[in-house]
């Protein structure tokens, strides 16, 4: 089975940061051994599915039938070096929650937000202002009010490629069904930052605060809930199926993004312009993707 077509924003931020009890948690998690970038994908999808196919349903992975945390609920982190990082982070190891049934909680409510009342009363079999207080429980149960990844399906936010150096590009070319494969860039947490506030500065001093400007500021608040020694990743995941691998030896989408980004501040409208058509290029194929598949 293919991994899910998903891509991911994560945050590693030191044990030594995290506060009890997550940091208690994250050690039991790491002496189990922690979940590979290559598995997140699937292990996320395992314990969503587990949780819809339970007599009965259960409204979020790791609950019982009541909504209490089943004690034996899977926690997950994965985690990396800081000498797989490019600028001073750590110490080490720097880890990342999963936090499944935080995002859970979040993607619930967002689901709430854009469906119709008929596509709501089909999918749910919980009233919406219940789902709202259980999500809203679940989300202040986070040590930093934040979850440590962020995903996207079928596609990457633009304004994401704004937060790395596109020279900082890991690629692996396996197989396309080989979990192996992968593109991702990883960052120091000062490197994001500056990244990001110079982005959303020049986006909304040209382009207004709606669209791109909204996500990199958006993005902008969630880098702020953690430790300032952290890094960053973008990654594909699952994306990169999709993806040949001429496709992903000539995808140019960092350094489309950051050209942008320079020729906004420059006045360039015509490099602006060639940059954003390439983008539109590469990511309008999997757009069309999702559409028909």
């Amino acid at each position: 089975m293919p991994r899910p077509f998903v891509a991911y924003l994560r945050v590693y931020e030191p044990l030594s940061a995290l506060d009890a009890p997550l940091a208690d948690q994250v050690r039991k998690a790491l002496e189990a051994g922690p979940l590979s970038r290559a598995d997140a994908g699937h292990r996320e999808r395992e314990l969503w599915l587990r949780s819809q196919l339970a007599r009965p349903p259960r409204l979020l992975p790791g609950e019982r039938s009541d909504g209490r945390v089943s004690p034996d609920a899977p926690f997950d982190v994965m985690t990396i070096s800081p000498a797989e990082v490019p600028g001073e982070v750590g110490p080490g190891p720097l880890v990342c929650p999963l936090d499944l049934r935080a995002r859970s909680a979040a993607a619930l409510v967002g689901f709430l937000a854009t469906s119709t009342p008929v596509l709501q009363e089909a999918a749910l079999s919980v009233p919406p202002e219940a789902i709202r207080s259980r999500a809203s429980a679940v989300m202040a149960e986070l040590t930093r009010g934040a979850v440590h990844v962020i995903s996207t399906t079928w596609t990457v936010p633009l304004p994401w490629f704004a937060l790395v150096d596109p020279d900082a590009r890991r690629v692996v070319l396996a197989p396309r069904d080989d979990p192996e494969r992968q593109v991702s860039w990883r960052a120091a947490m000062p490197d994001a930052r500056r990244r990001v506030a110079r982005a959303h500065k020049v986006v909304s001093d040209t382009l207004g605060d709606g669209g791109p400007a909204k996500v990199l500021a958006d993005t902008a608040r969630w880098l702020d809930h953690f430790a300032p020694d952290s890094a960053v990743e973008l990654d594909y995941g699952g994306l990169v199926q999709l993806m040949d691998d001429k496709e992903l030896l000539e995808d140019t989408s960092a350094q489309d993004v950051n050209a942008i980004v320079d020729a906004l501040e420059s006045g360039d409208a015509e490099e602006v312009a060639l940059r954003y058509e390439q983008l539109r290029d590469f990511w309008g194929e999997f757009s069309r993707r999702e559409r028909h598949g």
